[in-house]
């Protein structure tokens, strides 16, 4: 793992990480935010892909509001009211989209800068401490998040430990692209997802508690197919396309998701053991500048946010988002690349003749 000086934000100086697998695979991380600034892959013609949306300097990191490739926390999508009660007690939250909290706050995890502990070429590790009330939220926490390449992976694991009786919902909010992060539209990538229920909410984007099935709607996607319908839905005006948090089977063996892209040839499975995953088409975004002289607008990055259900902290149906002294945290999420290692081969074979 190489380090270098990214730039300077009002959090702090900030330094950029570079893994490689030396097989096909590179990520660049920053020491704000936890962020994935750079997913490099190479394509069938022995190019470089970048396929995460992001920015050139940490100044945009930090005013920025799409929370690009970031590390989002304490707790990732949406508290009600800004607002919880927890063991008699009630906690008043800073509120960041209307009356209510979205991924943390205004100086949630995303807008922090996290200590980096080098462990190897292919492997770094962030930890960040998150004091008692920060953000509003109670216990002093210590997180920690592994970001680790594999021969055609990217493993994410997550650590945290309190003090005191607290909520955490921790995800990753890179964009993907898989055609390249400045290639456009995703309506032509194809998703797959092992769910068959959805929480409905409310136009605050709430849920209201309910678990519905996806047997019938838009959001069946229990048989592949590709996002251009959900992004012209109509009855996705709210959200300009899909936003909606998805209830996976709980098999953590198999796919919580597929992407592919149009032409086929790439495609990343995500695995997760956590029990839903937010699935955003980026209709809130744009038009911004990004990378390399980019301009992002609507629908041209898809989120796949592994988490717990959003404003759990107000529904007794769903799983309790609790974290309790002496508990340790735990969670992890692959995002696993198909293409990357047969293409390295080709291009191996090619050489060798």
């Amino acid at each position: 793992m190489s380090m270098r000086y990214f730039g300077n934000c009002p959090a702090g100086e900030v330094h950029e990480l570079t893994l490689s697998n030396g097989r096909g695979l590179e990520a660049k991380l920053l020491t704000l935010g936890a962020v994935i600034r750079s997913m490099n892959v190479w394509d069938e013609a022995g190019r470089k892909r970048d396929v995460v949306l992001g920015y050139d300097t940490a100044e945009e990191y930090f005013s920025g509001d799409s929370y690009f490739g970031a590390a989002v926390g304490r707790f990732c999508n949406r508290i009600a009211g800004a607002a919880f009660d927890l063991d008699g007690k009630h906690y008043e939250l800073p509120a960041n989209e209307g009356k209510n909290q979205l991924h943390g706050g205004p100086g949630g995890f995303s807008y922090q800068i996290w200590t980096p502990l080098p462990v190897s070429e292919s492997e770094a590790r962030l930890r960040l401490y998150s004091p008692d009330g920060d953000m509003g939220f109670p216990g002093n926490l210590s997180a920690e998040v592994t970001y680790r390449l594999t021969e055609d992976s990217l493993v994410i694991e997550y650590k945290a430990e309190t003090d005191a009786p607290t909520v955490l919902n921790l995800t990753n909010h890179s964009y993907f692209n898989l055609a390249g992060h400045a290639s456009g539209s995703i309506g032509q990538h194809r998703l797959w997802l092992n769910a068959d229920r959805y929480t409905p909410a409310d136009e605050a984007l709430i849920p209201t508690g309910e678990i519905r099935p996806v047997t019938g709607s838009l959001l069946d996607y229990t048989r592949e197919k590709p996002l251009e319908e959900a992004l012209a839905a109509a009855e996705f005006g709210r959200t300009h396309g899909l936003d909606h948090n998805f209830v996976l089977s709980g098999d953590v063996d198999v796919p919580a998701a597929r992407l592919t892209e149009p032409d086929g040839r790439l495609s990343m499975e995500v695995y997760t053991d956590r029990p839903a995953v937010q699935v955003y088409t980026a209709g809130g975004l744009g038009p911004v500048s990004g990378k390399e002289g980019a301009v992002y607008e609507e629908h041209q990055g898809i989120c796949l946010e592994t988490q717990d259900f959003p404003d759990a902290v107000h529904h007794e149906n769903f799983p309790s988002a609790v974290l309790r002294p002496g508990e340790a945290w735990h969670s992890r999420t692959v995002y696993r690349f198909q293409g990357i290692s047969q293409i390295r081969r080709r291009r191996a074979k090619l050489l060798w003749v």
